[in-house]
């Protein structure tokens, strides 16, 4: 399998950020790491680190996107694809190793990317991903609606954990899901 030099420099950026923070992340370490030039780091991202920092974001929701795709398709109701993104999307944020080092290590910046910085890009993904699955069941409104209540909702139990809901498991993600989806859900048009 080739490796793009994309791919090499996100590798490297994300490396780079586990050693050394998202604050002293520079484009020398990134480019000692990947075995490039500093000019061939800032030729692929012409705006420095924080476009690199971006682009790695990106990567990141589209892996975990990917990750879900697999895990929702085939779902036959409503219920049963609401109850699998969730329980997939937290076990995925419990394994991403990555998310626990930036978390322990600049919980501050960590926590941004998950909270007021990186939710509206969140809501984005997660709706451009799980609209079309949600339609067979629901409007576009009503599916846009149960998709960025959820993510919000999945974010803040895997951000601050809960003793008596593990969104992480299967059925007690659907005990607590079933009365809100109810709720999301009355009325729907299809």
């Amino acid at each position: 399998m080739v490796v793009t030099l994309e791919t090499r420099l996100l590798d490297a950026t994300k490396a780079c950020c586990e050693r050394f923070g998202f604050a002293k992340l520079s484009i020398d370490d990134v480019a000692a790491e990947a075995s490039v030039s500093r000019a061939t780091v800032y030729r692929l991202y012409p705006g420095g680190k924080d476009v690199l920092l971006d682009a790695l974001r990106v990567r990141e929701l589209e892996e975990f996107f990917d990750v879900l795709r697999a895990e929702v398709a085939g779902a036959d109701t409503l219920d049963e694809l609401l109850v699998r993104t969730v329980v997939t999307a937290t076990r995925e944020l419990r394994a991403d190793h990555h998310l626990a080092v930036m978390l322990a290590a600049e919980p501050g910046e960590a926590l941004t990317q998950l909270t007021t910085a990186g939710v509206p890009r969140i809501i984005h993904y997660a709706t451009t991903f799980l609209v079309p699955f949600a339609e067979p069941y629901l409007s576009r409104e009503q599916s846009t609606a149960v998709v960025d209540v959820l993510s919000r909702l999945t974010i803040s139990y895997f951000l601050a954990p809960s003793d008596v809901v593990d969104l992480g498991d299967p059925e007690s993600a659907r005990h607590f899901l079933a009365p809100l989806i109810a709720t999301l859900t009355e009325g729907a048009v299809r």
